[in-house]
């Protein structure tokens, strides 16, 4: 345990910046799962729209350290590579 007035009030912190940071996550994960369904339903435009709803947030948390760049960039590639896979195979 803290012993000191610093160390006590930088686990204070810690506890509530972990608090915030799960709810980001969830957040961020709340809107990926949201493109994967409306991909999954197999309509375009609604996995568009959710896809266009859920980056900027993608963004947001990779700006703030929630999660690494590179797992924002892959998130963002890997949906849009699905989306287009759907136009591809409804052309077919």
């Amino acid at each position: 345990m803290a012993n000191t007035a610093q160390a006590k009030k930088r686990a204070r912190q810690a506890e509530s910046h972990r608090l915030h940071n799960n709810s980001r996550r969830s957040m961020l994960r709340t809107y990926i799962k949201k493109v994967i369904k409306s991909i999954e339903g197999g309509d375009k435009t609604v996995a568009e729209a959710a896809f266009k709803d859920a980056v900027p947030v993608i963004d947001r948390m990779a700006n703030s350290g929630i999660i690494h760049k590179n797992k924002a960039n892959r998130h963002k590639t890997r949906l849009s590579a699905h989306i287009k896979a759907m136009s591809a195979a409804a052309a077919a």
